[in-house]
């Protein structure tokens, strides 16, 4: 988000906690943040005694250092947490894995943006599973660029940026992956098992383009010129063609 927000992170339980920061700006340094013990570490006592109303003795012991990420105390139950501070009118959180997916013969889609997380004005996500073999479809993303970040599995992606301009890469679990806005592209399950992956956007709205669902509107004689189809090959690509979007497809039988 553009505006400024603090935000104090504690781990909870004997294992902590690990999570993601997405940030809408690519720009973003974590040096061009301030830290609350550097802050108040370089005003004066004086300062911060009138400021809090207390005795600049207060402050004797107060680090000299960040303090970015260390160990603290368990803070206790959310609810009495909550009573010490006023609520707010925003609903800063969302729970994404307990939205009921989307289901797809390949796997699963959840998406999280603006439509329902109010507060998310300026980015958007999509949480996808992909079956052992199968593959998320060959779409584009006409309204901001996709980072990618891979939770698990392996996978293969090529990216088609026009002028017969095209790569592949292969990525595992805690890769980062990018792909240009209106660039073609597809994800594969190379792997064995699931393969699960975030897509994150600069955008208020998730938005993607089907190439198979677009081809499927489209008149067959031009779509059958264009690819050099005909006879049986014809009339099995327009027999198999889908005109609604399936984002996640599952694994073929190879044929011979």
């Amino acid at each position: 988000m553009h505006d400024s927000i603090a935000t104090l992170i504690p781990g909870l339980g004997d294992r902590g906690v690990e999570f993601l920061l997405i940030f809408d700006d690519g720009n973003f340094s974590e040096d061009s943040t301030f830290l609350l013990t550097d802050y108040l570490a370089r005003t004066p006592k004086s300062i911060l005694a009138k400021n809090f109303r207390v005795s600049a003795s207060v402050f004797d012991n107060l680090s000299q250092r960040e303090k970015y990420i260390f160990q603290g105390t368990n803070p206790g139950p959310l609810d009495e947490a909550k009573k010490s501070v006023k609520p707010s009118r925003h609903r800063f959180t969302h729970r994404m894995l307990e939205q009921k997916p989307l289901e797809f013969p390949g796997g699963t889609v959840r998406i999280t943006d603006s439509t329902n997380f109010p507060i998310s004005k300026t980015t958007a996500a999509a949480h996808v599973t992909i079956k052992e073999g199968g593959m998320r479809e060959m779409h584009w993303h006409p309204n901001a660029d996709e980072w990618s970040f891979f939770l698990k599995g392996h996978a293969r992606v090529t990216i088609f940026a026009s002028s017969g301009k095209a790569r592949t890469f292969n990525y595992m679990a805690g890769d980062v992956g990018i792909v240009p806005k209106n660039n073609a592209h597809y994800v594969e399950n190379i792997g064995h098992g699931e393969l699960e992956m975030l897509e994150m956007f600069r955008a208020p709205k998730f938005e993607d383009f089907s190439t198979e669902q677009w081809l499927a509107q489209v008149p067959q004689q031009e779509v059958a010129e264009h690819l050099n189809l005909h006879g049986n090959k014809r009339e099995e690509f327009f027999k198999q063609l889908n005109r609604d979007k399936v984002p996640v497809k599952p694994a073929r039988r190879a044929s011979f």
